[in-house]
């Protein structure tokens, strides 16, 4: 998908050649009521600080005078023609000339004479300088200027996973003020072009092992009085959570898959032999579970295989050591082997299971003794296809990543 951007500078801007430190980008879409007090402000703070520095407004379809505010204030404006947050920041992003770029929302609702604070810490080494609005990392949230959902579930919870899951040290996920380096983001290749894309930027630059640090600002209730705010609470809480389940497959495909087969190996521990606990006889019944454990959570560890190669293929993941030497090791020789053993070891079970309706003359059968030979037959076949089939896909991949 490619973006157009179209730029629009005035006379005062500064000259190409000119080096620049700071560019200040704001995503603007029908903001005429504060775009202005925004735009003034980022002036005066690149002013004040002696800054060499623009403000660049990426306008995302704007019809209400958003554009000629800002142009009469001295901002550039970079037209996306892709309809989305994240879409208008990668507009405003690639036409900054800035070595540092401070993003913030062009609602009111961040005080961007703040900015030389990022500055300060940027100059420090830091890759990313994420803001933070929350208590729990110094910030301050003025009266109702964030949700009591978002404040005091959803944006904690988020950012705890966020922590958890991907190293983040930061404590405010979803802070749309931030400051990064200009090389910094063009090496994380962001995809997002919604709400989610301020999201992935922090969890790509963990994955690619990032310097990030956090500064407290203080969130003020937007200033917008002729529309509602952007955010819708459950879509885009939504749509982080499933961004955080595609950049980790472990919570998404292994963590269940070893779950489920732990679970499977139990049931058929107990199953097999008959046990009787608690007055409950484990039987065929239970061999049927327990193989659809064990059914799910393989199929669940292969697609975990599979996630992992494609996104290193496609560079939506940065290279894993590990994920490496296990692609190595899991090789379609390999694969062959242990899937066609798993297949012959099934079919032989089957065909016990048959040679003793045979031996009955293929008459009535004993089900609770015979489906002790069927349902682990079919469960070691299917597994066997299962893993012939995922090996040639896992080379095919393998060649993709090499070539």
């Amino acid at each position: 998908m490619q973006t157009h951007i179209a730029t629009v500078s005035l006379p005062a801007d500064p000259e190409p050649e000119q080096p620049i430190e700071v560019s200040i980008v704001m995503p603007c879409l029908d903001e005429a009521d504060t775009v202005g007090s925004c735009i003034t402000k980022a002036l005066s703070a690149i002013e004040q600080r002696g800054l060499s520095g623009e403000v660049i407004v990426a306008d995302n379809g704007s019809k209400d005078g958003s554009t000629e505010i800002a142009r009469r204030l001295g901002a550039r404006v970079v037209l996306a023609s892709v309809r989305g947050y994240g879409s208008a920041l990668r507009c405003g992003i690639e036409a900054a000339r800035g070595r540092f770029i401070i993003m913030g929302d062009a609602d009111d609702s961040y005080d961007f004479l703040e900015v030389p604070v990022y500055v300060d810490k940027l100059r420090e080494g830091y890759d990313l300088v994420q803001g933070c609005r929350l208590p729990a990392g110094g910030g301050t949230v003025s009266k109702g200027a964030m949700p009591l959902l978002h404040r005091w579930w959803g944006n904690p919870m988020l950012s705890w996973l966020a922590r958890k899951w991907f190293g983040a040290r930061v404590n405010d996920v979803y802070c749309g003020m931030r400051g990064f380096t200009k090389a910094s983001f063009d090496s994380l290749d962001l995809r997002c072009t919604g709400m989610e894309f301020a999201t992935e930027m922090i969890i790509k630059a963990c994955l690619h092992g990032a310097r990030i640090t956090e500064v407290p600002i203080t969130l003020h209730r937007d200033g917008r009085k002729s529309h509602a705010r952007h955010l819708r609470t459950f879509h885009d809480g939504w749509r982080t959570l499933r961004l955080f389940l595609i950049y980790c497959p472990r919570w998404l495909f292994q963590a269940p898959g070893v779950t489920a087969i732990l679970l499977g190996l139990i049931g058929y521990a107990v199953a097999l032999p008959g046990v009787r606990i608690w007055g409950m006889t484990f039987d065929a019944h239970t061999l049927l579970f327990a193989s659809l454990f064990l059914l799910i959570g393989y199929q669940a560890i292969l697609f975990g295989l599979f996630t992992r190669a494609f996104a290193m293929t496609s560079r939506l993941l940065p290279p894993d050591r590990r994920t490496e030497r296990l692609l190595r090791l899991v090789n379609l020789e390999r694969g062959l082997l242990l899937g066609l053993i798993l297949l012959a070891c099934g079919l032989v079970l089957l065909g016990l299971a048959v040679n003793q309706w045979r031996e009955l003359d293929f008459g009535r059968l004993d089900y609770s003794h015979t489906m002790r030979w069927v349902i682990p037959g079919a469960t070691l076949s299917t597994l066997g296809f299962q893993t012939v089939l995922s090996s040639f896909f896992l080379a095919v991949l393998g060649t993709a990543r090499r070539a």
